[in-house]
């Protein structure tokens, strides 16, 4: 089951869109619809994973590591000379 949605595109973009519909043998809304999954599920997972983690961090019991020591922990990244990562206080 599908619903219509309008949207305004500039001159532009709606040309490139019928040039690439026309060489793929796409419709547009095909096209348009798979570029907005697309979207969601490249962004939908990273909203989420930082709700919860916001979640986490707003727990009474939530510790966290000192800035200074994350800091000094990755400047060590890639190096002969990595340290281990720093301890949540």
């Amino acid at each position: 089951m599908s619903t219509t949605l309008t949207i305004r595109l500039d001159e532009q973009t709606k040309e490139r869109l019928d040039r690439l519909a026309g060489s793929v043998a796409r419709t547009k809304s095909y096209l348009v619809s798979r570029a907005i999954q697309d979207y969601l599920e490249a962004n939908e997972w990273q909203v989420n994973a930082i709700k919860k983690a916001v979640d986490k961090a707003d727990r009474h019991d939530a510790k966290f590591a000192v800035h200074e020591d994350v800091s000094a922990w990755l400047e060590t990244w890639g190096t002969e000379n990595e340290k281990e990562p720093p301890q949540c206080a």
